[in-house]
């Protein structure tokens, strides 16, 4: 159940939603009270969240939105999270969890409405799937970085292995993500994430044994060493990796171009020249290059 309206800013406040969607929030609550089967919609989304509340890797499957939903459809999930937020609540009271770690992982819901509103324009969730995992007990953010609990697949598991490592396929690992507005990826704010999620998961989740940290990313990439120098953070955070082999290497331009610029369908002849990483990406572009995600792990 939602919140009454008098309450609603609170609980988004609360979840970091930027201020300027806040009225819009409350107007919508309206709405989508006074509207039987956008309610049915909420429930049933709401009860796909809450289901097997803590499962690794269970997609929540939400309901189809109906267009005529309009401006309601663009904030609908907001609703979902917001009605969810008493379940993960509890899931992470029943775990032991500090308040002030489930309060910033549940913050990063306005983080991505903010990075919707950089790349539309206005209010919304680019991908309300991702945000599903800090409300369903899967991730957490541990200082600079997020942990998703997960488990190792066919490929890293085998890569793993190879190496000589205690752990493989059907392990439990821990996915790093790097958030966006959250100041530099310097190697003391990882360093601090690391000995964070050591600690956290070990008391919180002691029946999962984490013994291996894997990311999926572009800033992987080791075509960056090109433009980067080797002091700078984001080579630092490369060497943590090894990476794995066995994985399709397919051309991903659009991912670090909405991670640095904010917008994917910019074109690379407009990219800004501001800071080293910009010109890396747009230059690399420029010049006829392609970034790829790459597939890293080190133990833990």
């Amino acid at each position: 159940m939602l919140p009454p309206a008098d309450e609603l800013p609170d609980v988004l406040l609360d979840l970091a939603v930027p201020h300027e969607d806040i009225n819009d929030l409350v107007r919508l609550r309206g709405r989508l009270m006074g509207d039987p089967e956008a309610r049915r919609l909420l429930d049933r989304s709401v009860d796909a969240m809450v289901r097997d509340m803590g499962k690794i890797g269970d997609d929540p499957q939400y309901p189809p939105l109906p267009a005529e939903l309009g401006a309601l459809g663009a904030l609908f999930h907001v609703f979902v999270f917001v009605a969810t937020v008493p379940h993960v609540r509890a899931y992470h009271r029943s775990r032991g969890i500090p308040d002030d770690i489930s309060r910033r992982t549940l913050a990063d819901l306005g983080r991505h409405m903010a990075v919707h509103r950089r790349a539309r324009g206005g209010p919304g969730l680019l991908h309300p799937g991702w945000n599903a995992l800090h409300f369903r007990g899967e991730l957490y953010q541990l200082g600079r970085l997020q942990f998703q609990r997960a488990v190792l697949g066919e490929r890293m598991g085998g890569a793993v292995a190879a190496a000589g490592h205690s752990a493989g396929r059907g392990d439990p690992c821990l996915n790093l993500h790097i958030a966006d507005f959250h100041g530099p990826l310097s190697p003391e704010s990882c360093d601090r994430s690391m000995a964070l999620a050591r600690e956290f998961f070990a008391r919180h989740y002691p029946e999962e044994r984490y013994e291996t940290a894997v990311c999926h990313s572009w800033l992987l990439d080791p075509q960056l060493r090109h433009y980067l120098s080797a002091d700078s953070n984001i080579v630092r955070f490369q060497e943590r990796f090894r990476l794995a082999a066995g994985y399709e290497r397919a051309a991903d331009d659009a991912t670090p171009v909405a991670f640095v610029f904010g917008d994917r369908d910019l074109p690379a002849a407009e990219l800004p020249r501001r800071t080293r990483v910009e010109r890396a990406v747009g230059d690399h572009l420029r010049a006829g290059g392609h970034w790829y995600v790459e597939h890293g792990w080190f133990p833990l």
